[in-house]
């Protein structure tokens, strides 16, 4: 018997009836320190069209700039009524919508502080590996200085950077798989 090799496959489209479950888009509580935020936005593929049956996920710092994980020993405050990663499947227009708060900064290489940001990841059919990014706010004395935003191209950053909307109840954050205006991608 001749062996055969199997062939790659994509990832999903299994995520909303599996890994998609109710409220984790809400990463607040009503006693959860800091400043709440609301980050919706959508996804497009290289062609324009919304991607419809991706998975977003973000992990982020509390508002004092600590992460709820073990590896992280600083000693600043720990908030338990916040959650600190959130996951949303992408609607019929490729939108997505998080309730979170703006982090804190967080200390970097060599302990320079990196400028309050929050970690995403995409899974959608036709990626062979989850892409991951980051969303930073506008108007942020850290972004000049931080390391990760200052690696890239400048006049790519702005694909880095969540914008108010006009009403300021949300900031928007679209995610541009390929092609004009494709978000920067980091390699991890």
């Amino acid at each position: 018997m001749r062996a055969r090799q199997t062939p790659s496959q994509t990832v999903g489209p299994f995520f909303k009836p599996s890994l998609i479950h109710a409220g984790v888009e809400n990463l607040v509580r009503s006693e959860t320190r800091g400043d709440r935020i609301t980050i919706e936005g959508r996804v497009i593929d290289g062609d324009g069209a919304p991607v419809t049956d991706a998975m977003i996920e973000i992990w982020q710092a509390n508002a004092d700039g600590r992460y709820d994980h073990p590896a992280d020993d600083q000693e600043k405050l720990l908030d338990s009524n916040f959650l600190g990663w959130g996951r949303v499947a992408t609607d019929a227009d490729g939108g997505f919508k998080f309730h979170t708060i703006k982090p804190g900064a967080v200390p970097g290489q060599n302990g320079a502080l990196q400028a309050p940001h929050i970690n995403l990841s995409i899974f959608a059919r036709g990626l062979l590996k989850r892409l991951v990014t980051r969303i930073y706010f506008s108007n942020e004395p850290l972004n000049t200085t931080d390391a990760v935003l200052n690696a890239v191209p400048r006049e790519r950053r702005e694909t880095l950077i969540a914008k108010a909307q006009p009403d300021r109840s949300s900031l928007r954050f679209d995610i541009i798989l390929q092609g004009a205006g494709e978000t920067v991608f980091l390699d991890v």
